[in-house]
């Protein structure tokens, strides 16, 4: 069957196998997440609660990343990827079983926030690692990794309307249970795939020596150094807004679950909109403009948003800001899986996934403790200025690093 050229990439088996099983999966954690912070907003009702649950189940992957970049480059990235989505699964199951039994607190969900945080830092960087193996054509992995992001844009646009409609009629406890089944998906998934998994060959260096050589590399190219460093000022100063959904639908809107459950569906429809102009992105386009624009549209759309009372002109500031911010994230993500040396493929990635998601934790701490004091609107006016600042200052940075891969590439 012919396909496309934006769906490219559903021509492999095994990327085809990966996408669909995914796909179901995101779906139950999403619906998840959304219960977390409800459940967890309900007991405190505290924002500062909120940032600290973030805070628990991020800074894992802060603190580990690197350490796991490292090791997947040493061992078998699928192998790394199967063990953790069971890994997943189990803490999927005891976070089910704590809710439905009614034996639950704050202490024992960030406890379980923390284990999911660890599990994180592992299969991030081996899931993104993989991705070259699923497509054997490099030249359609920047559409792999554009339909892939679609493909969690979708999850996080379906999983918050079903958990939304399943929270108001049957309680968290169910959200909680459908995550646990939907891992069936992705396990099967990674069992059916026909890969040839190359022998990994034994290293004599010390783990930790080759981190060192990550971090030199890193330092070496100032393309993908600027645009991590861009992404981890996004990430710690400006997408912790959605930590305070809660608090702007409880306090600012006056709604209930609902209306959260909106603001969430709405924010996955921009990301699916950002997502869809990503996949659609011809070949050799400027992704360090993409990555510029896209933070200042982000931003921007932040500002605008914080003091809204309007419900209806904020969910459409929501959807414009996070297609921005899904653009960003898969340009830069592009850019990182498009210029790496294959041999240092695993620890470059996870100083991405580092600061995709290891700086939130931090963040959301910041974030939560700012809307505690100050309130939730200053706060996110100030992470839209703060971010806006940021994508200015990186405008020559990315320009010049833009000008030294060309000068390369002749």
């Amino acid at each position: 069957m012919s396909l496309p050229p934006a769906l490219r990439a559903l021509h492999y088996y095994n990327f085809r196998l990966y996408f669909s099983g995914q796909a179901i999966s995101l779906i139950g954690t999403w619906m998840q997440r959304i219960a977390v912070s409800w459940l967890v907003y309900s007991i405190t009702h505290s924002a500062f609660m909120l940032g600290l649950v973030g805070f628990a189940g991020l800074i894992p992957v802060l603190l580990l990343s690197p350490y796991a970049g490292a090791y997947v480059d040493r061992h078998s990235r699928y192998r790394t990827l199967l063990v953790t989505q069971i890994a997943s699964m189990i803490q999927a199951g005891l976070l089910t079983f704590m809710v439905f039994t009614g034996h639950y607190n704050v202490a024992g969900i960030i406890l379980l926030s923390v284990l999911l945080g660890v599990i994180n830092a592992f299969d991030t960087p081996s899931r993104q690692s993989l991705m070259i193996v699923l497509v054997q054509n490099k030249a359609d992995l920047p559409n792999a990794i554009a339909l892939n992001s679609t493909m969690v844009t979708l999850a996080r646009l379906i999983g918050p309307a079903l958990g939304g409609i399943l929270l108001s009629n049957y309680g968290e406890d169910v959200c909680f249970l459908i995550n646990f089944l939907s891992f069936i998906a992705v396990i099967a998934s990674l069992l059916l795939m026909k890969i040839k998994i190359p022998e990994r060959k034994k290293f004599e260096q010390d783990i930790w020596q080759g981190l060192k050589e990550g971090y030199d590399y890193l330092k070496s190219q100032r393309g993908l150094r600027s645009a991590i460093l861009l992404m981890a000022f996004t990430s710690l100063l400006v997408m912790p807004y959605t930590n305070l959904f809660p608090v702007y639908a409880q306090t600012v809107y006056n709604g209930n679950v609902t209306t959260f459950s909106w603001m969430n569906s709405i924010s996955g429809l921009g990301a699916l909109l950002g997502a869809i102009y990503m996949a659609r992105l011809r070949s050799g386009r400027n992704l360090f403009k993409v990555i510029v624009f896209a933070c200042l549209l982000l931003t921007a759309s932040l500002i605008a948003f914080a003091y809204i009372q309007n419900i209806t002109v904020a969910l459409v500031l929501i959807m414009i800001g996070e297609a921005g911010m899904l653009a960003q994230i898969a340009a830069t993500n592009t850019y990182v899986q498009t210029n790496v040396a294959e041999h240092m493929r695993g620890r470059v990635v996870s100083y991405y996934v580092m600061a995709f998601q290891g700086m939130q934790p931090i963040g959301s701490l910041i974030v939560g403790l700012s809307a505690h004091a100050a309130g939730a609107p200053l706060t996110v006016l100030l992470e839209g200025a703060a971010g806006m600042t940021a994508a200015l200052l990186f405008i020559p940075v990315l320009k010049k690093a833009r000008v030294e891969a060309e000068r390369k590439a002749a």
